[in-house]
C-alpha cells in the first residue's frame, strides 16, 4: 500500500527516552515510565500498560473551578507505555521549566506536564472576580509543561519600561514575576454609548514575557 500519509513525518517513532516529546504541530507523544498528568479527555491514543484515572480537585480548587469555569480538570497516567495527548487540532507546544522558573498559563491551554512539577490554581492578582481567565494556574518545579494554543502564538516581552496590556480571553500566560492589574481602556462615558468592545485588558509590568493567541476564547465544557 502506497501513500503520502505514510510518510516519515507522519509516522510514529519508537521511543529513545521517557517523557514528552512533540509528535507533530497538534500532538505531543509521553512515554510513560511511572505518571504522567493530562487534562481529561485529552488522551487520542495509546500503547502499552496505561491506566488513566480521573483526578479529584481540591476544595479550593475546585470552589475556584466551579466560580470560574477556568480549573484544570485533570486525569493521571499510570504504567509502562506511550500515550499520545491532543486537543481540537490546537497548536502544541513543550515547556522545559528549571529550578526557579515559574510560569503562569491558562487552564484551557494546559495539555500534559510531568509529575516533577507543581501547580496551584491562583486569582490574578488586581483582577478580582471580573473578566475572562482570571484563575489561572501556577506551575514551578523542574520538567516539562505541555500547552497548547488556538492559531500560532504571539511571545511579547514586557519590561519595566514598557508594560503590556492583554485581552483577557486571548492570554495564554506569562511569566510568574510579572505583575497583574486591570486597566480600564475606555471611558465611562464610552462604555454607555457602545464603546468598542475593548474596555477592560489585563496590564502585565515588570521583567518577562506574555503569551498570546490570535483568538478570543470560545466557552468551554467543564468536565464533570
Amino acid at each position: 500500500m502506497h501513500s503520502d500519509l505514510f510518510a516519515a513525518e507522519h509516522m510514529a517513532q519508537p521511543a529513545t527516552a521517557a517523557g514528552m516529546t512533540v509528535q507533530n504541530a497538534k500532538s505531543i507523544k509521553y512515554t510513560v515510565q511511572g505518571e504522567c498528568y493530562a487534562r481529561q479527555g485529552s488522551m487520542i491514543a495509546f500503547r502499552g500498560d496505561l491506566q488513566f484515572e480521573k483526578q479529584g480537585q481540591g476544595v479550593g480548587k475546585f470552589l475556584k473551578r466551579a466560580v470560574t469555569g477556568e480549573g484544570l480538570a485533570l486525569m493521571a497516567v499510570r504504567g509502562q507505555g506511550e500515550v499520545w495527548f491532543a486537543h481540537e487540532a490546537a497548536n502544541c507546544f513543550i515547556v522545559d521549566l528549571a529550578p526557579g522558573d515559574g510560569l503562569t498559563v491558562n487552564g484551557r491551554n494546559i495539555l500534559c506536564f510531568d509529575p516533577t512539577l507543581s501547580y496551584e490554581i491562583s486569582v490574578v492578582k488586581g483582577a478580582g472576580m471580573t473578566g475572562g481567565g482570571l484563575f489561572n494556574s501556577v506551575f514551578t518545579g523542574h520538567g516539562k509543561l505541555g500547552i497548547i494554543c488556538e492559531g500560532n502564538p504571539i511571545v511579547i516581552p514586557v519590561s519595566q519600561h514598557a508594560p503590556v496590556y492583554v485581552d483577557t480571553d486571548a492570554v495564554v500566560g506569562w511569566s510568574d514575576r510579572l505583575h497583574t492589574s486591570l486597566h480600564r481602556s475606555q471611558s465611562l462615558g464610552s462604555m454607555l454609548r457602545g464603546g468598542s468592545g475593548e474596555a477592560v485588558q489585563l496590564m502585565l509590568s515588570g521583567e518577562g514575557f506574555v503569551i498570546v493567541r490570535p483568538s478570543e476564547a470560545k466557552p468551554e465544557k467543564t468536565a464533570n
